[in-house]
């Protein structure tokens, strides 16, 4: 077994190789598919503004006397620069809620990539729907586990001195969650509920935290977390197959 000192590094290291498998051509169409629907999406969004916008300059316009005709250029540049800050601020956001829907798929890609085998069948209609009530509960109990650790270490930031750890702490929580958020699609891909996930997790928490380390790291980095989600379902599901995967599930 790999030394826990070593765990960390470890973690962080199967964020790289989620980066480099997305090189695989196999796994474009996952990547492809989502960036096009993005483009669309922010294409209609960003024609419906300017279309809109340029109605009110036009109705603004002959308002105004001759002279302050230039201000129809300004206004113009305005909206240009709002509407890239906006398209900064958020893209990124509304990149990952479209690219969601195909992160299980993503997963599966990248464990029959891997492996030469994938997941097993997610089965018949009728049999999804008798698990939805089981789905609906364990997403409660994502919630529940979340508050119960979110709400005492929010409290921590109002307590004085031990507020000085409280960043630390919240930042190791963060880590945690988003290695538990991208494992879910491997995993969930072979039927193991969020209390298997954690199972399966806690046996090797170092390794876990330097994974989720690495990830919350890399959202904070301009342009880089434009591909973060798929990155890290890739490096998530190596890290199933690689270190996760052995041992019995616990449904």
């Amino acid at each position: 077994m790999m030394e826990p000192l070593h765990q960390p590094l470890s973690g962080f290291g199967y964020l790289l190789a989620g980066f480099k498998l997305l090189l695989r051509p196999a796994l474009w169409p996952y990547l492809l598919l989502p960036l096009l629907i993005n483009m669309l999406v922010f294409g209609l969004l960003l024609w419906l503004a300017a279309d809109q916008f340029g109605a009110v300059v036009d109705m603004l316009l002959p308002t105004l006397p001759e002279w302050l005709a230039w201000l129809a250029w300004l206004l113009w540049l305005i909206f240009m620069l709002v509407a890239a800050i906006i398209i900064f601020f958020t893209f990124s956001i509304i990149a990952n809620l479209i690219a969601a829907p195909f992160n299980g798929l993503l997963a599966e890609a990248v464990e029959r990539l891997l492996t030469g085998t994938p997941p097993p069948p997610a089965g018949s209609l009728w049999q999804a729907l008798r698990e939805t009530p089981r789905a609906l509960a364990d997403e409660l109990r994502k919630l529940a586990y979340y508050l119960l650790w979110a709400v005492p270490l929010g409290l921590l930031f109002l307590l004085p001195l031990i507020n000085l750890a409280a960043p630390l702490l919240w930042m190791l929580f963060s880590a945690w969650m988003l290695a538990l958020q991208y494992l879910d699609y491997p995993l969930g891909n072979h039927g193991l509920r969020f209390a298997a996930q954690r199972q399966r997790l806690r046996g090797q928490p170092l390794l876990g935290l330097g994974f989720g380390g690495a990830v919350l790291l890399a959202t904070l980095i301009p342009l880089l977390n434009l591909i973060i989600m798929p990155a890290a379902v890739a490096g998530a599901t190596r890290l199933w197959v690689e270190r996760l995967r052995d041992g019995t599930a616990a449904h």
